[in-house]
C-alpha cells in the first residue's frame, strides 16, 4: 500500500541529506525507526523535525505515558 505524506521543505531536504546512496525514501524512514526500543528518545533524535502544537505535545506524552504504565509531570 503507497501513502502520501506532507512534510515542509525544510524536512525534505534534511531527509534528502539523510539518505544513502540510491536508498529510497521509504527505505530511509524504515532504517530510522527499525528496532526503536526507546520512543521518547526517537521523538527527542526527531527535534526540530517536526513542529506540534501545544495540544498536539500533550496528546504525544499523554500516549507514551499510558504506554509506560505510570504518569509523572514534566
Amino acid at each position: 500500500m503507497v501513502k502520501t505524506i506532507t512534510i515542509r521543505d525544510d524536512v525534505y531536504r534534511k531527509l534528502i541529506a539523510a539518505k544513502s546512496g540510491n536508498e529510497s525514501f521509504s527505505d530511509l524512514l524504515e532504517r530510522l525507526v527499525e528496532g526503536v526500543v526507546d520512543p521518547v528518545g526517537l521523538l527527542r533524535s526527531l527535534r526540530g523535525w517536526v513542529e506540534l502544537t501545544s495540544i498536539e505535545k500533550k496528546e504525544v506524552l499523554n500516549s507514551i505515558r499510558r504506554r509506560r504504565g505510570f504518569k509523572r509531570r514534566f
